[in-house]
């Protein structure tokens, strides 16, 4: 079975797209059989001279300097055609504009966000998300959605039938399993992620100020990650009331989120929710949100709350941040809980559900 992926997201889209394309694709390869062939390539022009993390890629060069003489022409189906010679399955990425003809087709919904909460998205990234959806989603043989909660926003919101569309959670890169904590000068809560209006760190910084003096006096809240959009306010207050890294390079990651005493994600709606997972590995207690799909992912093992109620979590905060017993019986359930979410597992699955595409 010959699969050829899009890997153009672990150069380009967001760091939870890009990490999962990136993991993804690698645990593929280690885990494809004898008669398996991944082949992978970036729909972009200049794609090797771009100062990224995951230059390492593992990509097909014959095909990687094809896409990229004339990259506008491969979002078309001629040159993809072209490409995909020979191919069984296809899995595309949201800057592909057109289905190939003979390959069958997949592709992998991470989030419904631009369904479900547009205002929170640039107009060039709604546009986008709907052109993959018409020449797609709706095309596909088969969709992988990264939890049950974005399959099922999937059927509901664009229509997909259940049996077209199959949940294989993500996974968590290793080093989080293994993490050797950070050192800073106080204990500190911690949150991971763009500054967005969707990671809803107002309500956060709200609750924060909020919690007992001597509290905040003995843990610092620490916030990394880069800065979206429509997020200037939002970083005017997390400069003056909390401690902020910016982004973070992969690298120093696990040992950031494993010296935490507490991880908070207050977010107001994910697909799947790398930073939770992550910290869950990292043994570093979580309170989530109790919404979109991290009840699913968190299960029994993490504290949740109401995103949109100041009080609560005030309170849950509070409640937390007086108590290290209960925050050591959460870190331990959250590291068991962790263990489902190896790429391996996630590998294994999308292989068999591409042969099963295959037929």
């Amino acid at each position: 079975m010959r699969i050829t992926i899009d890997a153009t997201s672990a150069l380009l889209r967001s760091a939870g797209v890009k990490g999962y394309t990136y993991h993804w694709l690698r645990h593929l390869r280690k885990q494809a059989g004898p008669g398996d062939e991944i082949r992978a390539f970036p729909l972009l022009k200049d794609w090797a001279s771009l100062d990224h993390e995951h230059s390492a890629l593992p990509l097909a060069p014959t095909i990687a300097r094809l896409a990229a003489l004339h990259a506008a022409n491969v979002f078309g189906a001629p040159v993809l055609d072209l490409l995909l010679r020979g191919t069984d399955v296809f899995h595309a990425g949201n800057l592909v504009r057109q289905a190939p003809g003979k390959a069958r087709l997949t592709a992998t919904i991470h989030d419904l966000t631009s369904w479900i909460m547009p205002e929170v998205h640039t107009e060039s990234t709604l546009r986008a998300d709907r052109t993959f959806e018409e020449r797609i989603l709706k095309r596909a043989d088969g969709l992988i959605a990264v939890s049950e909660n974005t399959r099922q926003d999937a059927i509901r919101l664009i229509g997909i039938k259940p049996e077209r569309i199959r949940t294989i959670h993500s996974g968590v890169p290793e080093q989080y399993f293994d993490a050797k904590p950070s050192a800073r000068a106080k204990p500190y809560v911690l949150f991971v992620g763009t500054v967005e209006p969707r990671k809803n760190l107002d309500t956060l910084l709200d609750a924060w100020r909020s919690v007992r003096p001597d509290l905040r006096e003995h843990f610092d809240l620490v916030i990394a990650g880069p800065q979206g959009w429509n997020s200037a306010s939002t970083m005017a207050r997390v400069r003056q009331e909390a401690t902020y890294l910016g982004y973070v390079p992969e690298a120093e990651m696990p040992g950031l989120v494993a010296g935490a005493s507490l991880f908070v994600y207050p977010s107001l709606y994910e697909g799947f929710g790398f930073p939770l997972v992550q910290a869950m590995a990292a043994n570093v207690a979580v309170l989530v949100s109790r919404t979109s799909c991290l009840p699913e992912i968190a299960g029994d093992a993490a504290a949740f709350v109401d995103p949109l109620s100041l009080s609560d979590m005030t309170a849950q905060l509070t409640r937390l941040l007086e108590s290290s017993e209960e925050r050591s019986k959460l870190a331990q359930l959250g590291r068991a809980r962790a263990e489902r979410y190896r790429w391996e597992r996630c590998a294994r699955e999308s292989l068999a559900f591409f042969r099963e595409i295959a037929g």
